[in-house]
């Protein structure tokens, strides 16, 4: 009876073992795995905005203030 629950013990420490191994590692495999796939995807050239528009304000002579401490 002795040798059984020392085997029952060391069989729950192995659980224990593996499952916080699979919570560690698991979303770093998923991870790494998402970052092999965006690597291995081509190149987006992004659109350039076109520069026709400007931001022009309400009062031109009206000044930004600077928040004093």
């Amino acid at each position: 009876m002795k040798g059984s629950s020392i085997h029952r013990s060391n069989q729950r420490v192995w659980t224990v073992v593996c499952a916080v191994a699979a919570v560690v590692l698991g979303p770093a495999a998923v991870t790494a795995s998402a970052l092999d796939q965006a690597n291995a995807a081509p190149l987006h050239h992004a659109v350039k905005a076109d520069q026709s528009q400007a931001y022009l304000p309400t009062d031109p002579t009206r000044r930004r203030t600077t928040a004093t401490a």
